[in-house]
């Protein structure tokens, strides 16, 4: 047998195997190409906050910058001497405001989403679509009700109004309701049940954990929305100790052409950010969970 002939050719099923890798390799290629656009998209705002708030507000107004400027310890230092705006309190506040209605929001939602979930009763099904149905009402139409009632009654600079009413949330209720549908057995309810565990014993020590995935993203979504939140407290808080970020940051907007300083807005934009990106750190990983474990339940 001449050398030639020894030679393997490859067969059809290993043409196909290697024509499959090669398909795979251009494929990743592709989506990796596209999610480092997609990111580089995201991120690219925050790279011109950050480059904005290193500069002077007369170089600001001439035009964009790619790079860095010198400014940024002279707008730091510009900005908490601002003897007009309330900084620090106005970021307790709104960091106050929005981890005690995230809390809330997502407790009584998820515990809300539980009862029509678990038991069966006599117009249970009115009452979710009831519930469904306000999410169908634009928020700043809902909230004009709240603000002409708050004025009527002298509840104006509250902390109780920006809280108590935003924990009746339809879409938080909403997307807990479906996952645990999508989660909970009743056979681990009936076994707790026969154990002798409490309802609300069941859904403290059973459901809560199970659902943590959903708890979290839904506290990432609720915190932002509070901390973003600039239409009811602008016609509620009046009171300067009491006032928000959104609210100091168009108060600084605002401010007469004498005191406006452009470098000294995108640094209050800079320090508004930083809060929502650390609660983001530290959700993360529960929302990469929820995400991956819906992708494998579909």
């Amino acid at each position: 047998m001449s050398k030639a002939q020894a030679v393997k050719l490859p067969t059809v099923k290993e043409k196909k195997l290697k024509n499959e890798k090669v398909s795979l390799a251009v494929h990743r290629t592709v989506v990796y190409i596209i999610l480092i656009l997609l990111t580089i998209v995201c991120l690219f705002p925050f790279y011109i906050l950050l480059v904005n708030c290193s500069h002077s507000s007369p170089d600001i107004m001439k035009g964009f910058h790619w790079w860095f400027g010198t400014y940024f310890a002279t707008n730091w230092r510009n900005l908490f001497a601002n003897q007009n705006i309330p900084l620090l309190r106005g970021v307790l506040n709104s960091i106050l405001i929005a981890l005690v209605n995230a809390t809330l929001t997502v407790y009584f939602s998820a515990l809300t989403a539980f009862a029509t979930h678990i038991y069966r009763f006599k117009g249970r099904k009115i009452i979710e679509t009831f519930i469904l149905a306000i999410m169908m009402i634009p928020t700043q139409v809902a909230a004009m009700g709240l603000v002409m009632f708050c004025i009527e009654h002298n509840l104006t600079d509250n902390y109780m109004i920006l809280i108590l009413p935003a924990i009746a949330s339809p879409v938080t209720y909403f997307y807990m309701k479906q996952y645990l549908e999508s989660v909970l057995p009743m056979e681990v309810i009936e076994a707790a049940r026969v154990d002798g565990t409490s309802e609300l014993g069941i859904f403290h020590k059973i459901v809560l954990p199970i659902i943590k995935p959903a708890l979290a993203v839904q506290f990432i979504f609720a915190y932002v929305g509070n901390w973003n939140n600039y239409f009811t407290p602008s016609m509620l808080i009046n009171d300067r100790e009491l006032k928000t970020i959104p609210l100091i940051i168009a108060q600084l907007s605002a401010s007469s052409p004498d005191t406006f300083d452009k470098g000294q807005i995108y640094m209050l934009l800079t320090i508004a950010v930083i809060p929502v990106v650390i609660v983001y750190l530290i959700f993360s990983r529960a929302i990469i969970k929820n995400l991956t474990s819906g992708a494998v339940k579909g």
